[in-house]
């Protein structure tokens, strides 16, 4: 596992801990250190990038005939871009998600 898919599982799990906490009713605390919610996301979605970047060059250089690359380097770097790509976008669905749950409740 990727540190990016590391780090969207850590606030994921922070969410579903406030989630289970606030339908409990108990008070809400920090059991870990603060993290700055967005320096994280932009974190994740540079890694996201930067993962994208580097199977993109993977493959231009092993369509060019570069020495030392195999298809299978080529391949595992094309599914690990896909897959970080694919879990980002369903973080933001989830934050969509929350951001309209959180609108449409009451004052």
């Amino acid at each position: 596992m990727n540190t990016n898919t590391t780090e969207i599982n850590t606030v994921l799990n922070q969410i579903h801990r406030l989630r289970d906490q606030m339908q409990q009713g108990t008070s809400i605390r920090s059991e870990t250190p603060s993290v700055n919610f967005g320096q994280l996301l932009k974190q994740s979605v540079d890694k996201v990038n930067d993962t994208q970047h580097y199977a993109d060059k993977l493959a231009q250089d092993f369509e060019s005939g570069e020495p030392g690359l195999n298809l299978a380097e080529v391949m595992i770097a094309a599914q690990k871009a896909g897959v970080s790509f694919q879990a980002t976008v369903q973080v933001r669905n989830k934050l969509v998600d929350a951001y309209k749950e959180i609108m449409n409740m009451p004052m």
